[in-house]
């Protein structure tokens, strides 16, 4: 079984392919049933429904952080230094799936603030990945 951070790293990029997946599914179903034209979706869902351009946009968050975080995931495991990220890792991946729920479910002022929460829980954990991994 690999380590926790190559779990977490993993199931980061699931993640973010479930959204994708779950958005083209959704596109394929307005094409095939003759809602939309299959040429004229933007990449923001701005012509279809408001949860379509939620959907494009929690998708679009995870693709934003994966360089960062997935790329201090990366340099931990590439190091062997993975014990510096394992303990926090489930905890940001957690905080991304929250974040891409809220991010689904609302746009109310109380869900955008959760959500700023989880997103803010995830650039914590960056930081101080970053300044263990600098041995700072």
């Amino acid at each position: 079984m690999p380590n926790i951070s190559v779990l977490v790293l993993t199931l980061f990029l699931a993640w973010t392919l479930l959204l994708l997946v779950v958005m083209e599914l959704l596109r394929s179903y307005l094409v095939v049933t003759g809602r939309v034209r299959s040429n004229e979706f933007k990449p923001d869902n701005s012509n279809v429904s408001p949860f379509m351009q939620r959907l494009a946009r929690a998708h679009a968050n995870c693709v934003e952080s994966l360089p960062v975080f997935g790329g201090l995931l990366l340099v931990a495991i590439a190091t062997g230094r993975a014990e510096v990220t394992d303990a926090l890792a489930p905890w940001l991946l957690g905080a991304r799936v929250v974040q891409s729920g809220i991010h689904l479910a609302s746009t109310s002022v109380i869900a955008v603030n959760a959500r700023f929460t989880a997103f803010a829980v995830q650039m914590g954990i960056g930081a101080y990945w970053t300044w263990r991994l600098l041995g700072l």
